[in-house]
């Protein structure tokens, strides 16, 4: 019998988060390929991969973040630290036949891969998630000499590459016909286990999540005088009979995930959320709303400050870590999705979109240039550009919610869509699209 092929996998990132490179993990061990998983282990990984014996996790030291270094200074060092790490992981592993690696960020990631598989003779596949350079331009300017350089190395090193992978028609195009790099298609699709939940799935969970998150107790202890109820929470009960019964007072319920990062601007939800909370106390029809935000990153401390200040009745917001298995269920439990993301190079989509579409859960996700390859307007989901469009779309959502008969047609449309997009998952389309590079 032939000895499997092994492929390295390169995460210069917290591998927990980065959702794509476990599921490229997940697909290569379901084709019996041993893979080498290099990156940071600041959030655990999924079962798939963590408990697998054909998938090796090798560790990279974080660079010391409690220097206090100017900012260039810092880059430099930062980008020093990351290429020798690096380096040391790879020299300890055997060599794979392939290498995998995520881009962004290409300083030094496709340097250090490129000279490595160079070496070592080993094919280099890199999988374009977005482009460094405009990250990069987001805190600078498209014109700095760092971001020269990251251009000039994408654009230097993709076209050397064995093969590419990317994320988006839009952005094959631009590889193409900019850089020259001949890339294909590799759409995010949800895996399985993010799907629609039944009512009792959601009551358990809404049970075990009330213990941290205090806006999904229920409100009242009248909630257990009426007749048969023995278990309630903000929004289901519990009959004696066993039945879940959806209270028909309940909260409507949004969540967002975000990385708390400037191409996430979490002000827009916040200020739509202060627009719903007055136009709720003015009007009569509009439920209450428990705003679920769940993700890490530098900037939601200052965030969180300002939410402290709120003195809101008609709006509650929660910010919990959520366990891996815990995520998937709550958007699923969830009435409406909010994605702040929006693309630095206006090229990907994002991943947490396709998710809450896996999930059955309609989403309203900020407009840029190529989100109409993923969302459709009032098909299965809603875009808008400013804060008070979001507003609107919420007021639209949840009016005399949750039986508005006037949107009856509109969310049957938007189920059924949603429910054709879960149709393709993210096995077949990797054993379709992408199969092909590792064989």
């Amino acid at each position: 019998m032939s000895a499997r092929k092994r492929v390295c996998v390169i995460v210069l990132g917290d591998i927990g988060r980065s959702p794509r490179m476990q599921y490229h993990v997940k697909s290569l061990i379901e084709h019996n390929f041993t893979v080498d998983l290099v990156g940071y282990l600041e959030t655990s990984p999924i079962s798939a991969v963590s408990e697998s014996d054909q998938v090796r996790i090798h560790e990279l030291t974080p660079f010391p973040t409690n220097m206090e270094l100017p900012r260039l200074v810092n880059y430099v060092t930062k980008t020093i630290w990351q290429f020798l790490t690096l380096m040391v992981a790879l020299l300890s592993i055997s060599r794979p036949d392939l290498m995998l690696c995520q881009n962004p960020p290409a300083i030094p990631t496709l340097v250090v891969c490129y000279y490595y598989c160079w070496v070592r003779n080993t094919r280099l596949i890199v999988d374009w998630h977005n482009y460094t350079h405009t990250i990069l331009a987001l805190t600078s300017s498209k014109t700095s000499f760092i971001v020269k350089i990251a251009r000039w190395i994408e654009s230097y090193y993709g076209r050397r590459s064995a093969g590419n992978l990317c994320v988006t028609e839009a952005m094959k195009r631009d590889l193409l016909t900019v850089y020259d790099i001949k890339a294909t298609v590799l759409y995010d699709r949800p895996p399985d286990h993010f799907r629609p939940i039944s009512l009792e799935e959601k009551h358990e969970l809404f049970l075990k999540l009330s213990k941290g998150i205090p806006q999904f107790l229920t409100k009242s202890s009248n909630d257990f005088k009426e007749s048969g109820v023995v278990e309630s929470t903000a929004f289901t009960q519990k009959l004696s009979n066993g039945t879940i019964r959806v209270k028909p007072d309940r909260p409507g319920i949004v969540i967002s995930s975000t990385s708390w990062t400037p191409d996430e601007d979490f002000a827009i939800l916040l200020e739509a959320l202060e627009l719903y909370e007055q136009h709720a106390a003015r009007e009569g029809m509009f439920p209450d709303l428990v705003c679920v935000i769940t993700g890490k990153g530098p900037q939601k401390e200052h965030y969180m400050n300002i939410l402290r200040e709120k003195q809101w009745t008609h709006v509650a917001v929660a910010t919990p870590w959520l366990e891996n298995q815990d995520y998937p269920a709550l958007l699923a439990a969830a009435d409406l999705g909010v994605c702040l993301h929006w693309s630095s190079s206006g090229l990907d989509l994002p991943m947490k979109v396709v998710d809450m579409f896996g999930c059955g859960l309609p989403v309203c996700a900020i407009n840029f240039q190529c989100l109409n390859e993923l969302v459709q307007h009032r098909k299965n989901g809603f875009i808008f550009s400013d804060p008070p469009e979001l507003f609107e779309q919420f007021c639209y959502w949840f009016e005399r919610f949750p039986d508005n008969i006037a949107l009856v047609q509109v969310k049957d449309e938007i189920s059924r869509n949603l429910r054709n997009f879960q149709q393709l998952r993210w096995k077949d389309n990797w054993d379709r699209e992408a199969l092909t590079y590792f064989q």
